[in-house]
């Protein structure tokens, strides 16, 4: 009885973790944390399994020197029971896990002490129809768990799945909420000052026309060429608040943001161009950037784009043959161009770099995983 009771105050405390959190990673940390201090499991960790299967290690306590060892390497690598059967969606409670082969080559592997954890307890993380991954316990010298712990590792990971439910749905709701501010911005910039540079342009090209006198055709002729200028970067700032292309896929949207800048873009695809929503807006506003750079920096009207997938990343590459630049890696001062590239790219867990010299044009490199 008296077990029972102390479950039920640790899932209620476990449950205040949950729905205090904003952020699904430290908040699975401190609820994973307080679920090994409570219970006689010893280690934990989780895995979030994304839509081809692939499992991402994404937090872990108490592990023993052999899994920990080189940043959780044999847990990163190989295969496991318990990720094969979520995978052919046939794991659909907490089971005890025969063998681990990830465990089994850490302990064969000899790279310190595993503390006599040689199986480990496994539950899926959902919430209704919706899968996110798996979360795992471990405790030495215990092959099998009593249905009383598998009990309590399924409410523990039914809260969990609601608690990364809960934070998925507020964050696309802020997303949505995000996307209807650009939209009315990009409507009112549209409606108003990109009108009144239109008309300026076509007044200018009136004045041009009518004046006789050459300073003032001259003077119109110049008023006529920077609204132009202006209406071309007001276009393209409409374009980035409210990339319209992308429902028609994410090339056509390029090709077309291009188009408004003025630039000849020769693009270059290898694989499917199959990713998250989230990974394809990361692409294109990192491209719409770095054509950005290239209209304005290099010189040039043309440039390349070359657009890699793999199994498991994208690579992006934006050429040019322009001016190019010099940068002291040591400075670490990037242009806002370059600055908001990388940090794009570090949003999604990815990287960019970039190869360039004066009069040798510039090559940007970004990859990122989906």
């Amino acid at each position: 009885m008296y077990e029972e009771q102390s479950n039920i105050v640790l899932l209620k405390e476990i449950a205040e973790l949950l729905n205090e959190g904003t952020e699904i990673f430290p908040m699975l940390q401190k609820a994973l944390d307080k679920f090994l201090a409570g219970t006689a499991f010893e280690a934990g960790w989780i895995f979030f399994i994304d839509e081809l299967g692939k499992p991402k290690l994404v937090t872990q306590a108490n592990l023993p020197e052999t899994l920990s060892y080189k940043g959780c390497y044999y847990l990163e690598h190989g295969e496991c029971w318990c990720v094969s059967r979520y995978r052919n969606q046939k794991l659909e409670k907490a089971s005890n896990i025969i063998a681990c082969q990830r465990i089994d080559n850490a302990i064969a592997a000899e790279v310190g002490q595993h503390n006599d954890i040689t199986h480990h307890a496994t539950v899926p993380l959902q919430s209704g129809d919706e899968r996110f991954g798996l979360l795992n316990v471990a405790s030495p010298n215990t092959v099998r768990f009593s249905d009383e712990e598998l009990a309590l590792l399924e409410s523990v990971a039914f809260q969990m799945g609601s608690a990364i439910k809960r934070i998925g749905l507020t964050k696309q709701a802020q997303e949505v909420a995000l996307a209807q501010e650009r939209n009315r911005l990009a409507r009112d910039l549209h409606d108003s000052v990109n009108q009144l540079l239109f008309s300026v342009t076509l007044t200018a090209r009136a004045g041009v026309e009518m004046a006789e006198q050459p300073i003032v055709k001259e003077t119109f002729k110049e008023i006529q060429t920077l609204t132009q200028d202006a209406l071309t970067e007001m276009r393209a700032l409409i374009w980035q608040l409210r990339p319209k292309g992308l429902e028609t896929g994410l090339l056509e949207a390029i090709k077309a943001y291009a188009e408004v800048l003025g630039l000849t873009l020769h693009v270059t695809v290898a694989g499917v161009l199959q990713f998250p929503s989230r990974i394809e807006e990361a692409l294109f506003r990192i491209t719409q950037e770095a054509l950005n750079n290239i209209r304005k920096h290099a010189g040039v009207t043309t440039a390349t784009l070359y657009v890699t997938v793999t199994s498991t990343d994208v690579l992006l590459v934006i050429r040019d043959e322009g001016r190019g630049f010099e940068f002291d890696a040591s400075s670490q001062l990037l242009s806002m161009g370059l600055q908001s590239i990388r940090d794009r790219a570090k949003e999604m867990s990815g990287t960019a770099d970039w190869v360039s010299a004066i009069g040798q044009g510039t090559e940007i490199l970004v990859r990122l995983p989906y």
